[in-house]
């Protein structure tokens, strides 16, 4: 028998059968760049779900930074050369095999230089002799074509996975600044993701079982949250915007978040479904404005959303009485807190869910907001102009902008003033509602 064909034959008589494409993913090692910690395991997990091989790039260190400064020309943003940096490390290691590598780098439509990261780091790959080495690159308009039959089981466990990690990165933001023996909130989150990743990998994939599981798992993560040991609240809350793998990979802000929590802040950083739930919404205006929200393909879109809303409800409902008051906006309400001052007719992308998002987030009581975007990101700049009115419409709330190219020294600096500015806001403000 050829490799081709045994290739072919392991492919089908595999436990999760592969056709296609992903047949040749099968034979190798899917790298996921960890835009936020939590959510990479878990996205991983998905893969190893459905029968693929896949891990998070290793942490990043001193020896991304020098990699990605050395493949990238310097127009590219912060986060491509994160990502750059440590996908090329992961080639460095002397057991790495190029020919069984497959680096997920999806890919996306709109201002952002998101968009050209997969074709760059094709670019690099080629460049550099890498040229066995496969790029998994997703796309909102193939979805996850390239897994072929595993496509369909593959989005919905990888769309669990993320709404269930950023239900526990919540748990941790919120417990972490209150607990009373340091750690004990880390260890809870820790032995929760681990839980969460066992089951996306142990459970039949079949939707109701695979659902019922992860609840359960959430159920199991809400205990270990409610045995940490906490003192009374009262923190200032500090809303967190911006771009999205700036804002939530602790590496490329360098742990803004837990710097603020020595300030004696609560962090409220907006999640990553997010985004999903925002692309989703562009896909009906467009379909819309095209005069197709008649069509199968509209239909499909709104099948496709009533289960994902479903999914979302039955994994938060546990957490019901946690998230008391620190409850995630429908996407069509941040959409309408932007309009005033950058509607999303006129505007596209990050810009408007992180307007929008500051308008809500005051109103939940925010004592402050922090954009955190790329050095020279567009969404960002933008995003700084609109700011100072949307502070003055607002009472005055410290709305800052930090940047992020990997050169930051005087981040604890710049934030200990701040939170100055964010203490003196909120006494104004209980003061002028008591």
């Amino acid at each position: 028998m050829s490799a081709d064909a045994a290739g072919r034959s392991a492919c089908a008589t595999s436990a999760h059968p592969i056709g296609g494409e992903a047949c040749g993913l099968k034979a190798k090692r899917i790298y996921i760049p960890p835009m936020a910690y939590g959510s990479a395991r878990a996205f991983a997990s998905a893969f190893r779900a459905i029968g693929l091989d896949a891990e998070p790039t290793p942490p990043s260190d001193h020896r991304t930074r020098e990699l990605g400064a050395r493949y990238t020309s310097g127009d590219e943003c912060y986060p491509a050369k994160v990502t750059v940096g440590d996908f090329v490390k992961v080639l460095e290691r002397p057991e790495t095999d190029p020919g069984r590598v497959a680096f997920f780098m999806p890919t996306a439509q709109g201002p952002c230089r998101f968009g050209q990261y997969a074709p760059y780091l094709r670019h690099v790959l080629d460049a550099n002799g890498w040229r066995d080495v496969e790029i998994l690159s997703p796309t909102s308009q193939n979805a996850y074509a390239g897994l072929g039959s595993l496509a369909g089981p593959f989005v919905r466990t990888g769309w669990r996975a993320l709404l269930c990690a950023d239900l526990l990165q919540k748990l941790l933001l919120m417990r972490r600044p209150y607990e009373e023996r340091r750690g004990d909130a880390e260890a809870a989150y820790e032995a929760s993701l681990t839980d969460l990743c066992s089951t996306l990998e142990e459970t039949p994939a079949e939707p109701p079982v695979q659902l019922q599981a992860l609840k359960e798992s959430m159920v199991r993560a809400r205990g270990r949250f409610r045995k940490v040991a906490t003192r009374a609240g009262g923190a200032p809350l500090i809303g967190i915007v911006g771009e999205i793998f700036c804002r939530l990979n602790t590496f490329s802000n360098e742990n803004l978040v837990q710097c603020l929590e020595g300030y004696g802040a609560e962090a409220w950083v907006s999640d990553l479904v997010e985004w999903i739930w925002y692309t989703n919404s562009e896909h009906f205006r467009k379909l819309k404005l095209a005069g197709r929200i008649w069509t199968s393909e509209a239909l499909g879109a709104w099948v496709r959303k009533r289960v994902q809303k479903r999914d979302e409800h039955v994994l938060a409902e546990p957490f019901h009485e946690d998230f008391a008051g620190r409850e995630e906006p429908d996407i069509y309400e941040i959409l309408e807190c932007a309009r005033p001052y950058l509607p999303r007719e006129g505007a596209f992308g990050e810009m408007v869910l992180n307007v929008g998002k500051v308008v809500y987030l005051a109103k939940k009581g925010a004592a402050g907001i922090i954009d955190i975007s790329p050095f020279t990101c567009m969404n960002g700049i933008v995003c700084e102009a609109i700011y100072p009115r949307i502070s003055r419409d607002l009472g005055g709330i410290p709305i800052r902008n930090f940047y992020f190219d990997g050169t930051q020294s005087d981040l604890d600096r710049d934030l200990g003033v701040y939170m100055e500015l964010a203490r003196s806001y909120q006494t104004g403000r209980l003061a002028a509602a008591g």
